[in-house]
C-alpha cells in the first residue's frame, strides 16, 4: 500500500520470512515437542531462531522466551517479577507514557497491593534518570522504562537507567517493540535484565515475540501460562515453529537502508505547517507532528490521503486524547491536530 504511513503499529511480512515459514507450514508441521525425527527437525529449527535473536541482544540462547508478542512479555516481565513476591508486596517505577500494557498491567498489580510510581517526561518526552534515582526506594523490585517511545520515537537512556538499576541491585526491564532491529542493544553493556520486543514491527510475522530474561532458567520468573515445559517451564503451549522460524527470519533480513517512502515524505512534508514533538533523540521513522491549525490538518489530508494515525494505534478508536501527548504538556486541541506518521523501519545506528 503506497498510502501506507503507520509502520509503528504494524509492518508488512517480507518475502524473505514468507520463504522461511513455509517448509514448516506445509512440510514439517510436526510438533517440536515430539520425539521423532521431524519433531527434532522442529526442535532444531526452534534452536536456529533463539540462537539468532538472543546473537542480535548479546544474550544466550537459553535466556530468549518466545511469546505470542510483546504485550505477552510485557506482561510475563511484570507479573513474573510481582508474583515473586506476592506476600509481602512491593514497589515498581515506570513512566506515564509506556504502552497501555505496561500501564494496564501495573494498575492490575497495584489493585494487589503493589505500589507504582509513574515518572513524567520531560515536554519532549524523555524519562530522566535523575528522576529514576529520586523514585527508588527500599523496597523497589523492579524498573521497567521503554527504549523506544511507541507515539513519539523518542530514545530513552535505558543504559543509564539499566546502570541505576545495577547499582542498586534492581532488576531492569525494557519494552523494545519500538527499538528491537531499529538500534543497537546489547543487553549487558545496557544492564537489561528483561527485554520485550514483537515480530510484526521488523516485517516479521504477528503472533509471534520474545522476552530475554537474564539467567532465563535461575531468576524465579513465575510464568503466566503454565503448560508442558516449554521455553524453560516459563511459557507453555506448543511451539508454533513457524511463527518462531518467520521472527529470526525477519531479524536475518531486516533492511539497512532508507526507503523510498521516507524520501517521499521528507519532501513531501516540507509543504506544511508543524512542530515535531519527541525532542532530539528520536528514531528517523517515526514522526509526531503537531500541525499549526485546523485548516493546515485539512490541507494535508486532503492532499494526502495517508493512513496514518492520531496517537497510537491502541488510541485510535478512542476519542480521548493520546496519554503520551497529555503527558508532555499538549492540550486537547493541540493532541488533535497531531499525527504520528510512520515509516518503513530500517536500522538506524551507523546509517
Amino acid at each position: 500500500m503506497t498510502n501506507y504511513f503507520d509502520y509503528a503499529a504494524s509492518t508488512p511480512i517480507s518475502s524473505f520470512v514468507l520463504d522461511a515459514m513455509k517448509p514448516w507450514e506445509v512440510n514439517n508441521f510436526a510438533n517440536a515437542s515430539a520425539a521423532h525425527q521431524a519433531g527434532r527437525a522442529c526442535a532444531q529449527a526452534i534452536q536456529n531462531a533463539r540462537e539468532c535473536i538472543a546473537d542480535k541482544v548479546g544474550a544466550l540462547p537459553s535466556e530468549i522466551i518466545f511469546t505470542s508478542g510483546a504485550s505477552e512479555a510485557n506482561n510475563l516481565a511484570l507479573k513474573g517479577v510481582a508474583f515473586k513476591h506476592l506476600e509481602k508486596k512491593g514497589h515498581i517505577i515506570t513512566s506515564s507514557i509506556e504502552h497501555k500494557c505496561i500501564l494496564n498491567t501495573c494498575a492490575f498489580l497495584e489493585s494487589l497491593g503493589f505500589e507504582v510510581t509513574y515518572l513524567s517526561p520531560s515536554p519532549s518526552g524523555q524519562v530522566e534518570p535523575a528522576d529514576v534515582v529520586a523514585a527508588l526506594r527500599c523496597d523497589t523490585i523492579l524498573i521497567s522504562i521503554h527504549h523506544v517511545n511507541n507515539e513519539l520515537g523518542t530514545i530513552q537512556p535505558i543504559g543509564e537507567f539499566g546502570a541505576i538499576a545495577f547499582d542498586n541491585d534492581v532488576l531492569f526491564h525494557t519494552d523494545a517493540a519500538q527499538s528491537f532491529c531499529k538500534c543497537d542493544i546489547d543487553v549487558d553493556d545496557m544492564d537489561i535484565d528483561m527485554l520485550s520486543l514483537s515480530g510484526h514491527k521488523i516485517y516479521g510475522p504477528k503472533g509471534i515475540g520474545a522476552l530475554y530474561v537474564r539467567d532465563a532458567r535461575d531468576s524465579g520468573l513465575v510464568p503466566l501460562i503454565h503448560g508442558g515445559g516449554q521455553e524453560g517451564g516459563l511459557r507453555g503451549g506448543t511451539s508454533p515453529t513457524p511463527l518462531m522460524v518467520g521472527l529470526a527470519a525477519a531479524v536475518q533480513h531486516y533492511p539497512t537502508t532508507v526507503s523510498e517512502q521516507e524520501r517521499h515524505f521528507l519532501d513531501v512534508i516540507e509543504n506544511y505547517k508543524w512542530v515535531r514533538n519527541g525532542g532530539a533523540h528520536v528514531v528517523s521513522t517515526t514522526w509526531s507532528l503537531t500541525f499549526e491549525s485546523d485548516d493546515e490538518v485539512k490541507r494535508f489530508t486532503q492532499e494526502h490521503p495517508w493512513l496514518i494515525s492520531q496517537g497510537s494505534a491502541c488510541n485510535a478508536l478512542s476519542n480521548v486524547a493520546s496519554h503520551v501527548l497529555t503527558a508532555i504538556g499538549l492540550d486537547e486541541a493541540l493532541a488533535r491536530r497531531t499525527y504520528r506518521i510512520s515509516l518503513p523501519p530500517h536500522h538506524i545506528n551507523g546509517d
